[in-house]
């Protein structure tokens, strides 16, 4: 099978493989995105796998032949620090955008497959404790109910609109269930035959999961479930199953420790997975894709790159270290990469 790898990376844009690893790309010149650049998310269209978009310093860039050549999007996002994409599953027309640090954390909607933007309430603040400016990390549509949108932020809250991202109420609080405001990842599972529509939300140090549309959480602080390991940094439903998630956790940031787990009743228990080689730092990124549920990819804080070639239960890591790793994706395309000149002097 054709298919391209994309890694994010904090300096130096987004490293491109479509030959299984064995080489690297750069960007080119004239790029949306620069080749030295920042980029925070990437996603793939369900629908159009030429299609991916990337999350950049520069504001939204879309890339229509597999991740080889970007374009920025319109609209009010433009010039703006994109962290996180959302895409609706069912109408992929419909996606979302959160910005964050050093831009303001905002959420952002489009209707036209991520060609133009424009800004959706609620108002952020400026600066936080935990972070200074916050940043938008994650945003989840509902699967069953393209209305039903979350976003989280951290050191900003868990938020959900039922009507689309026109009005939003912010769910956690120290009084109740969800605690911390310093959200790191979303995730809806469908309902099945067999379980209910799942939500799940990683607060920086605990996982809630909810089964009765978010009126009650079962929430335990990863410390205590996870050998002493609390940052709980993303989680990530495994391609092709109803049930299973992939979620990566570490003893900090960067971090020292780090480990994946895989959940097969959705997100009640975890099981850790295997790893080769002892990973740098805490997994920061996660990616899959439907076209092969068995080949996943994790990358660290600190640019290692781990591939599982059997839907997660084994981990081996690339021969290629990487600047600071952001976010993974691969697409069944193989895109046209051509090697930039090198300097000769």
């Amino acid at each position: 099978m054709n298919f391209t790898i994309m890694v994010a990376t904090a300096g130096q844009g987004i490293l491109r493989s479509n030959d299984d690893g064995r080489t690297w790309h750069r960007l080119g010149l004239k790029e949306a995105i620069e080749f030295d650049g920042v980029v925070r998310a990437l996603a793939v269209d369900p629908e159009r796998p030429d299609r991916v978009y990337a999350g950049a310093d520069a504001g939204l860039c879309i890339s229509d032949d597999g991740g080889a050549h970007w374009r920025l999007a319109e609209g009010a996002i433009r010039g703006m620090t994109v962290w996180s994409i959302g895409i609706d599953p069912s109408q992929p027309e419909v996606m979302y955008a959160g910005t964050g640090a050093p831009s303001r954390a905002a959420l952002f909607q489009s209707t036209d497959r991520g060609e133009t933007w424009h800004r959706l309430p609620p108002e952020m603040d400026e600066f936080c404790q935990g972070v200074n400016r916050p940043r938008m990390l994650t945003i989840c549509v509902n699967p069953d109910d393209g209305q039903d949108v979350w976003f989280g932020v951290e050191e900003g809250g868990a938020w959900r609109s039922r009507d689309g991202g026109q009005h939003f109420e912010r769910l956690d609080d120290p009084r109740k269930a969800i605690r911390s405001s310093d959200i790191h990842a979303i995730s809806i599972l469908p309902a099945t035959a067999s379980a209910p529509r799942t939500f799940i939300v990683l607060t920086v140090n605990a996982v809630y999961v909810s089964q009765d549309d978010g009126q009650t959480w079962d929430g335990q602080l990863s410390k205590q479930r996870f050998d002493g390991l609390y940052y709980t940094r993303t989680v990530m439903p495994l391609p092709g199953s109803d049930d299973e998630l992939l979620m990566a956790i570490g003893d900090g940031t960067p971090g020292l420790k780090t480990r994946l787990y895989r959940s097969s009743d959705r997100g009640f228990h975890w099981t850790e997975m295997q790893l080769e080689t002892p990973p740098n730092s805490t997994f920061w990124a996660l990616g899959g894709h439907g076209a092969d549920p068995t080949r996943l990819y994790a990358g660290t804080k600190y640019g290692d790159l781990f591939r599982s070639t059997d839907g997660g239960r084994s981990w081996h890591k690339e021969w290629r270290s990487f600047p600071e790793i952001t976010a993974v994706a691969w697409t069944p395309v193989k895109a046209p990469l051509v090697a930039q000149a090198q300097s000769t002097d």
